[in-house]
């Protein structure tokens, strides 16, 4: 092992371990030694506990994101106005894929839409099962999947592919068993480095520091949310906590689904299944269908519309995402999606 990693290591364990912080350069430094392979599975353990023992810091957390971008492979592609929809999952609740679906609503109306995503950790079906479900191609290329995004005006980026360095963590993440820094990465971490993001979370008393966070990154326009019943995006179940980066603002304030004109609903009536099941249930509200996986699907597509800039409130963005369902544009999208990335496929 390089001496100089195992200090910057060690060094940085004993720092967190006492319950001191570290400078964002110093947890961008422990972030490269873990994607270089430098750092000893304990070593990773060790800090990824310590951090979130004393409770990580928007400077730890920006850190660590600002490393793992500089580790990845990205997409070639035009970042500015490009949305992502991209949760941290975690929310041990087995709900449908809601902002894959949102997604594609969003890019029906107008958004540019680069998402983010990867096989399930929360539920049973991630983003990219459900996508692989639907039949969409979801091992694409960078270069495939920029072409995809001009294209149609969306396009999927599965996680494994864009961020092999991070293979180097993934036994001790699994061998741990809990939430650490690891989880909040992947909305931080957009191969295409989408300036406008959709992140719902786990835990909604960090909104506002993610917030921060996407703005020390360069991000222009973001809405971060978690429900008070524990969902991980708008719930139509409970109010839900919002934080909005806007011209360089952040504010934070709480919506309902009836402020959003929707109806309340216990939050089982949006669970959902394997990704099978999810994708059929996609379908159904893509299609037109109504009830409570519509309701919180136009909750947050509606805020996706908005954050992108097509709409002039959340409330509106909602009324956009119905209309778009119900002229037909969502499912077109999708077909239009799954037919493009399926012919970019065998395009070299």
């Amino acid at each position: 092992m390089d001496r100089d990693a195992n200090r910057t290591m060690q060094a940085a364990i004993a720092k967190a371990a006492g319950g001191g912080h570290l400078e964002e350069e110093e947890a961008e430094q422990v972030m490269g030694c873990i994607m270089r392979g430098e750092a000893t599975p304990a070593q990773i353990a060790a800090i990824a506990v310590a951090l979130r023992m004393k409770g990580e810091t928007v400077e730890e957390i920006a850190g660590f994101a600002r490393a793992m971008r500089a580790f990845s492979n990205k997409l070639p592609a035009r970042s500015e106005d490009l949305l992502d929809t991209c949760g941290t999952g975690g929310s041990g609740l087995s709900k449908f894929n809601v902002s894959t679906t949102s997604a594609v609503i969003a890019a029906a109306a107008g958004a540019r839409v680069a998402k983010h995503g990867n096989r399930a950790m929360s539920g049973r079906a991630g983003s990219a099962d459900v996508l692989e479900a639907l039949g969409v191609n979801i091992q694409l290329t960078p270069e495939q999947a920029a072409a995809c995004l001009e294209k149609v005006g969306i396009c999927f980026m599965f996680a494994q592919l864009y961020h092999p360095a991070l293979r180097h963590a993934a036994a001790p993440r699994r061998e741990m068993g809990v939430r650490t820094i690891f989880n909040m990465l992947g909305p931080l971490t957009n191969p295409a480095g989408a300036d406008r993001q959709f992140i719902g979370l786990y835990d909604r008393s960090r909104t506002e520091a993610i917030a921060r966070v996407l703005q020390r990154l360069g991000v222009k326009r973001a809405m971060v949310v978690g429900g008070h019943d524990g969902l991980d995006e708008i719930s139509i179940s409970a109010p839900t906590r919002v934080t909005e980066l806007k011209d360089g603002e952040i504010r934070t304030y709480e919506v309902t689904p009836e402020s959003l004109g929707l109806s309340r609903a216990p939050i089982e009536r949006v669970f959902g299944g394997d990704a099978a099941e999810n994708a059929a249930i996609a379908r159904r509200v893509l299609s037109g269908e109504t009830g409570p996986h519509r309701d919180i699907v136009l909750a947050n597509a509606g805020a996706c519309i908005y954050v992108s800039g097509r709409a002039e409130s959340l409330a509106d963005g909602v009324r956009v995402a119905a209309e778009t369902i119900d002229s037909g544009k969502a499912m077109a999208k999708l077909d239009e999606w799954i037919a493009t990335a399926g012919a970019l496929s065998h395009v070299s």
